[in-house]
């Protein structure tokens, strides 16, 4: 089997289902974390799935992955839109990274609509849902195909 596919979570994600269910949804990170292993296993991939609150523990997850990851699914949560060592990690990442936000970023406050990660992402789904982390999945499997 390939290495795992990081999904890495930031701050607040652990309140998933809890926290603003309007914007967020009810699905726990728990119901997250159980569908991206089945699809992951369905892929032919592991995944490592991680959450914190703490912006260090991210980076230090991303610098891990660099050897044992394959890929990066990333939701930053306010990291995002704050985070140059988030982005200057995942520039030291030298496979595919895909950015998730649960909801539409760019229907919400202003300042979320700038992300210091998508200057490196190969791509970001936003706006639907956690399924937005199942297409992720989805697309760095594609990727890692591609590159054989």
């Amino acid at each position: 089997m390939p290495k795992p596919i990081y999904v890495l979570n930031g701050p607040n994600l652990n309140l998933l289902g809890k926290r603003q269910p309007e914007i967020y949804g009810h699905e726990t990170l728990a119901d997250v974390e159980r569908d991206c292993v089945a699809l992951a296993r369905e892929l032919g991939h592991g995944i490592r799935f991680l959450q914190s609150n703490w912006e260090g523990q991210i980076v230090d997850w991303i610098h891990e992955a660099r050897d044992q990851g394959s890929g990066v699914v990333i939701n930053p949560a306010a990291l995002t839109h704050t985070s140059v060592a988030v982005l200057d990690a995942l520039n030291a990442f030298e496979g595919p990274v895909i950015e998730v936000h649960i909801s539409n970023v760019h229907k919400r406050e202003s300042f979320r609509r700038h992300s210091y990660v998508s200057l490196r992402a190969d791509g970001v789904i936003a706006g639907l849902g956690t399924e937005g982390y199942r297409l992720a999945l989805r697309r760095v499997a594609s990727l890692l195909a591609a590159a054989g």
